[in-house]
């Protein structure tokens, strides 16, 4: 994965016209926008306030350059299909045009686990992200028709070692969220799981596929943790082999 991390931008970051387009056409030309995060291929998300910038936020729109790699019509599908099964936004609208991508998703009632709040409360973060995870990795995988294997992901690795490495035997098949760094999940006011977002990988894998990442992101987001915390949650005890090895393809994924 790219070497520059997420996180929130300027509060004077520029809004792309196709961005300013798509609202508009929504009947949402007239919002208050607030850019609340950019992530490491430059796609941005703002919150978006009907009312004007002292009302409540309403709505999420993400903008994707078309020439990230990445896809927000993939993620407009998968929360499309994981509506009723695990807590993920509802899609509003989908748009494209020769800049890029724009998602209209409804607004959820929480915060980012790597908000200001929850950075100062790490274990109830730590907490909440295991349970979240665990929660989706329970998702019934019989209908998925998403993958997020090792086999489809090799052929975007740009480490020769990993490519020919052997892979750890697979531990257990779940739903895996994809992008399971800490900001893509969301925690309510009491600090409990919310939600997860940032979808567009969603797919069945072993599950240290997503364990892999999301312990190893908590040392980007988090100071004076105990990384316990997290495992205890989840349920389980850390198996190096196997977050060695997903640890290792995350980071030569293009």
């Amino acid at each position: 994965m790219p070497s520059d991390l997420a996180g929130p931008p300027h509060e004077r970051t520029p809004i792309p016209e196709s961005l300013r387009g798509a609202l508009e056409s929504w009947g949402l030309g007239s919002a208050h926008l607030r850019p609340v995060w950019q992530n490491s291929m430059g796609g941005l998300t703002f919150a978006v306030a009907p009312g004007g910038a002292q009302h409540p936020v309403d709505y999420y729109a993400k903008w994707n350059p078309l020439t990230t790699g990445e896809s927000l019509a993939d993620e407009a599908e998968r929360l499309a299909w994981l509506a009723g099964k695990h807590p993920a936004p509802q899609v509003v609208a989908l748009t494209s045009d020769a800049a890029g991508e724009v998602l209209l998703t409804h607004a959820l009632a929480g915060d980012s686990a790597v908000s200001a709040r929850w950075q100062h409360e790490p274990e109830t973060a730590l907490r909440a992200l295991g349970h979240g995870l665990r929660q989706l990795h329970e998702v019934a995988i019989d209908q998925c028709p998403y993958s997020w294997r090792v086999e489809e992901r090799q052929r975007h690795a740009t480490t020769t070692a990993v490519v020919g490495a052997e892979p750890p035997s697979i531990d257990k098949l779940v739903l895996c969220q994809g992008d399971p760094c800490a900001p893509n999940t969301l925690i309510d006011p009491e600090g409990e799981f919310l939600a997860h977002v940032d979808l567009a990988r969603l797919g069945v894998a072993d599950r240290w596929a997503d364990l892999a990442v999301m312990s190893m992101s908590l040392e980007w987001n988090y100071r004076d943790y105990d990384e316990q915390v997290f495992w205890d949650a989840y349920g389980i005890d850390p198996d190096r082999e196997r977050l060695a090895y997903y640890r290792d393809l995350w980071n030569a994924e293009e």
